[in-house]
Parts: C-alpha cells; sequence; structure tokens
C-alpha cells in the first residue's frame, strides 16, 4: 500500500521554484502580461531623471495648469514651451539640450486667435536668441484649432499628423480643456475620462508630455474646474495666483517630486508694431521676480464666515484698552459673529447643533490658518 504524500509536501512540490525551461511560455495577453513580470531581484533603482523641465514636469507624463481667468496662464505655458523648444534653460530649471531628439513642442491653442501670435512676437522682440535657437531645431509648431478629445478620432489623427513633424515631440500643450472637449461636459466623469483617454493616447503614441492649460473652479482652493477625474489622472497640478501684478505658478501636486515649488513673475509690455492708424500695439513677456506672501487660501464657507466677521466689526467693532488685545485692532465678541454667519447662511442645516457645529468648525480652521485671532470670548482679524 502506497504512503499517502503528506499535503505540505504536495504544496511544497507544487511551489517549488521552477527552472526557466520549465516554465510555460503563454500567448495573447496573457503572454503580454507574463514578460510584464519582474521578480524582486530584477527591481533596480532608476537613477536618471526623467525630467522635461527639471522639478516640475517629467517627460511622458500629464499635467494641468490651472487659475482664474486672466491670470496669465497662456503667458506661463507658452514661456515654459518656448524654452522647451529651443532647448534651453527655462528660468534657471534644466530643459533637455538642444541635441536631445525629443525637441518639438506642438501648441494646440484652441483659443486666443491672432493673440497667440502677438504674444511669439512679443517673445521674439524680447529674446531674438530663444526664437532663433527654436527654429533652428525646428523645435515649436502652432495649430490655431479646437479639437474633440471626447469623441472617438480627433486623438488617433492627432497623432498622425504628429508624425509627419520633422522632430520627436517632448511636450504637447492643450490650451485650454474646455475648448478640446467638443460636446463634452467637464463636470462629468464619463467625459472627463473619454478627455483622459485620448491625452493618454496622444501621450502613449509620441511619448511626449501633455500640459492641459484649464480653468479654476468656483472655489480655487479645491483645485481645477469640473470632475475630479482629471486630477485623479495627472501626474503635476501648477496652480497660478495672482496678487497685484505678481503671479505665482506653484506645483500643488506630483506624482513622483516634491510639491510646493515656486516661480514668481511678472508680465511686461512689449510693443511689437502699430497698427493701421499707426498707434503702437504691445503684448507681454513673462519677466522673472521675487516671491510673496501669500495670503492664506478660503474654503467657500470660510469666505462666507469672514464677511460675517467683517459686518461684525464694522457694526460693533472696537478697540480694547487691555494688554492682551492688540491697540490696533477692532475686536468683536465672539456670539455677535456667531449671529452674523447665521444670517449670512454659513451652515445648510437649519437645526441650531447644526449651525453650532458649522461655526465652530470655521472658526477653528481660520484660527488655525492665523486669519483671525480669538482671546477671551472676542475675535479680530490679523490683517486688519
Amino acid at each position: 500500500m502506497n504512503k499517502q504524500a503528506n499535503p505540505f509536501e504536495q504544496i511544497a512540490n507544487k511551489d517549488r521554484k521552477k527552472t526557466e525551461s520549465e516554465v510555460e511560455r503563454l500567448s495573447g495577453r496573457a503572454g503580454d502580461l507574463q514578460a510584464a513580470l519582474r521578480p524582486l531581484d530584477s527591481i533596480k533603482p532608476v537613477l536618471s531623471s526623467r525630467y522635461l523641465v527639471k522639478a516640475w514636469i517629467d517627460r511622458g507624463a500629464t499635467s494641468v495648469v490651472y487659475g482664474e481667468s486672466n491670470v496669465g496662464k497662456t503667458f506661463f505655458a507658452l514661456d515654459l514651451a518656448m524654452h522647451v523648444a529651443a532647448g534651453e534653460s527655462w528660468h534657471g530649471a534644466k530643459v533637455p539640450p538642444a541635441t536631445d531628439p525629443f525637441g518639438c513642442v506642438v501648441y494646440v491653442a484652441g483659443e486666443g486667435g491672432s493673440g497667440m501670435h502677438n504674444r511669439i512676437e512679443a517673445i521674439r522682440k524680447d529674446n531674438a536668441d530663444l526664437i532663433r535657437q527654436a527654429e533652428k531645431r525646428h523645435g515649436f509648431t502652432l495649430l490655431p484649432t479646437m479639437l474633440d478629445l471626447c469623441g472617438a478620432t480627433d486623438a488617433a489623427e492627432l497623432v498622425k499628423v504628429f508624425s509627419t513633424l520633422p522632430a520627436r515631440i517632448g511636450l504637447v500643450v492643450v490650451d485650454t480643456l474646455a475648448r478640446t472637449m467638443g460636446d463634452g461636459d467637464e463636470n462629468t466623469a464619463r467625459d472627463m475620462g473619454a478627455f483622459v483617454r485620448s491625452l493618454d493616447h496622444i501621450r502613449n503614441a509620441t511619448g511626449a508630455h501633455i500640459m492641459v492649460i484649464h480653468h479654476s473652479g468656483k472655489d480655487a482652493s479645491k483645485g481645477a474646474r469640473g470632475s475630479c477625474s482629471l486630477r485623479a489622472a495627472v501626474d503635476t497640478e501648477i496652480q497660478l495666483t495672482r496678487s497685484g501684478p505678481v503671479i505665482m505658478a506653484e506645483t500643488r501636486k506630483q506624482r513622483d517630486m516634491p510639491t510646493g515649488r515656486v516661480f514668481a513673475y511678472v508680465l511686461r509690455d512689449v510693443a511689437i508694431g502699430e497698427d493701421e492708424d499707426g498707434e503702437p500695439v504691445t503684448s507681454a513677456v513673462v519677466e522673472p521676480t521675487e516671491p510673496i506672501k501669500q495670503a492664506p487660501r478660503l474654503s467657500a464657507q470660510q469666505k462666507i464666515a469672514m464677511q460675517a466677521l467683517d459686518d461684525a466689526l464694522a457694526a460693533k467693532g472696537k478697540k480694547m484698552h487691555s494688554d492682551q488685545f492688540p491697540s490696533n485692532r477692532r475686536c468683536v465678541p465672539l456670539s455677535v459673529w456667531r449671529e452674523l454667519c447665521d444670517r449670512h447662511g454659513l451652515s445648510d442645516g437649519q437645526s441650531d447643533s447644526a449651525q453650532r457645529r458649522a461655526f465652530h468648525a470655521v472658526k477653528k480652521a481660520l484660527h488655525t490658518k492665523e486669519v483671525v485671532r480669538i482671546f477671551d470670548d472676542h475675535v479680530w482679524r490679523c490683517d486688519e
């Protein structure tokens, strides 16, 4: 009588390491997945950088540049794109050298009209060497048209067109998302998903970085407008904000790099010629400047609370004659602020407990952000 094998021995025999000749070779999709398997001893660090603009955007990745209308998004993107096209450092950030084969930039201008021509001419007037170098290596191509990247064909047709260019593409700028969604709705996950798949198709076919120019939502603290599926898909988010003449570009999301990198600039007027009446025509170029301290970003609810506080200070604010209070600030009791918050509709709930919780949360958040100070049941603005 044969002795029955120990079940643990059966498992051990089944799971023993097979020699390479014993491994079953699969075909089709299973074969592709099998070929992609990487055992631990074959995984090594990747020390060479994949940067397109070092510490900002990587090759073969996707980014979104967003901000409010007229904040200067196109000026920012065009300035960055022209430096990549020329193989010249972008305000201290390295780009691939002029000898790099992936040197071509395609700028899809869905809006702007003749304004894009004037902006490029302003760069030419201000930095002729940059334009000359970009022209020498066939580094920049403008595509002034709207696309439908929610549809089934434009992405594939665009890839065919890109294959006819004299240089390999390193960067595609899509300006703006709204002008390249066709009949799609940027607020729905389904349409935004179709848009992202088109970006992925272009990126995978060309190896280029895809940069999308987009607008902020009503609450800028929540990022770019529309479905959050875009934010989930991109590798990099760059937010543009303006304080007076100074525009701040800040990396708000990086999949493989640190966030918080800031580039501050102003837009400097450049004369590019005269119109038919002999009057000057101007555009602008990006000029780096020193960053400024930005005011804390407030949510929509926090903005309501601050409006209520302003109203409370205007109606009942007074200076407190005590060493514990600032001599140059008006203060108001917390109860007065709370009452005005209720009137402004701080909470969607109608019950007293819901309104109390909403007030407590917003009060704590504004105090943490150093927008307000609270002492002895009184509150005052830090920046009044």
